[in-house]
């Protein structure tokens, strides 16, 4: 049996669905890290069947949007001394800027290689984002 101890200070991300944690471990670089960190996969969870947990043996700077978008359901644990610090649950972002790429040929994105992706949250329940110039329908 594997034991993977409680931290001292960092963060710990949860609830991030199974087979997930690879993708957001993947997009936060820790591959390179020169601290500690775990990437537990398929652990029993009570909410869903199983999930995936990172945890991070240092304070880094996250973007809570795009961890939103990766997964809205993971909830990011801030550890001090042995214990969480501070909460975050995620959900997807009400609006994202140059995350989504739109994929209408016709929209101003795709001729004004300047002008920023900007994406609207319109069905939280289907993850679907409109584009702000052509409204473009993108799920996530």
């Amino acid at each position: 049996m594997i034991t993977i101890n409680s931290i001292k200070s960092g963060i710990v991300i949860d609830h991030i669905k199974a087979g997930h944690g690879i993708k957001i471990y993947n997009y936060l670089n820790l591959q390179d890290a020169d601290f500690p960190t775990a990437l537990i996969m398929n652990v029993t969870s009570t909410k869903n069947d199983k999930k995936d947990i990172i945890k991070i043996e240092n304070v880094i700077d996250l973007d809570f949007k795009m961890l939103g978008l990766l997964d809205p359901n993971i909830t990011v644990n801030i550890i001090e001394n042995e214990s969480i610090k501070e909460k975050k649950k995620l959900s997807l972002p009400e609006r994202v800027e140059n995350v989504i790429k739109c994929k209408n040929p016709r929209c101003i994105t795709s001729i004004e290689k300047y002008v920023p992706h900007i994406f609207h949250l319109v069905d939280k329940e289907k993850g679907e984002y409109r584009c702000e110039y052509c409204d473009e329908i993108v799920t996530v």
